[in-house]
């Protein structure tokens, strides 16, 4: 079976650009200053007030993949170690070369990509007019087409908050290298993306799905077994 992990980046579409009753509605319920200016950057989570700025996806078998990252120009390169082509795009262009991509494997993989990657990416490339090839948010318990590894590490939501891993706290569980730093981490994205830091935001994405390939790798012979 070809299998292919992938995870996005997302970030939220400028404040004052957006409808003033989704402004309102996303912050709705705020106490005070900091708890509206946290309402506001968790926009990023929404397919309606952001958008994705870096699609990462890779083979665990040869080790290859693709990182899309937002420019207005499109630009190629590989990166230094050669294994990932680097492919500037504005959000339509990564969303349409994702789909065309995905479907050219049996399986995708990722870390709660049921519930946030995949509705995510399926409405934005609605919002452009692109088709998804796949639907990623499908029958809960089948790991046929899509593995998503927290619904396997949650055994389908038997285990509930607070007990529900991060991709983090999997890593740290499993001996793998988290992707995680102090300084880079998912809500650490939208402020790094606002100083022009998208190559970092790019090389973070990267990490993720090489260690999500990792944690598909060790659940591979030991919990999968038990989904099928």
């Amino acid at each position: 079976m070809k299998t292919v992990v992938f995870d996005i980046e997302t970030v939220g579409l400028p404040w004052l650009d957006l409808d003033p009753m989704l402004r309102e509605s996303l912050t709705r319920g705020a106490r005070d200053g900091d708890e509206y200016r946290t309402k506001k950057e968790w926009r990023s989570l929404s397919p309606y007030a952001s958008r994705v700025v870096v699609i990462a996806m890779q083979n665990p078998d040869t080790g290859q993949g693709k990182v899309w990252y937002e420019s207005a120009v499109p630009e190629e390169s590989k990166s230094p170690d050669g294994l990932f082509d680097r492919i500037g795009r504005t959000e339509a262009g990564m969303l349409t070369e994702f789909w065309e991509t995905l479907s050219r494997f049996d399986r995708a993989v990722t870390f709660n990509g049921r519930t946030f990657d995949g509705p995510f990416l399926s409405v934005r490339s609605a919002a452009h007019g692109v088709r998804p090839s796949r639907n990623l948010s499908g029958y809960r318990f089948s790991v046929a087409e899509h593995l998503d590894l927290m619904e396997v590490l949650t055994f389908h939501g038997a285990i509930r908050a607070p007990m529900v891993p991060t991709l983090h706290a999997a890593c740290v569980a499993f001996g793998i290298p988290s992707p995680k730093t102090a300084d880079m981490h998912g809500h650490a994205v939208g402020e790094a993306y606002l100083e022009g830091r998208l190559p970092e935001i790019l090389e973070y994405c990267r990490r993720d799905v090489e260690a999500t390939s990792a944690l598909f790798r060790r659940l591979e012979s030991t919990l999968l077994p038990l989904f099928k």
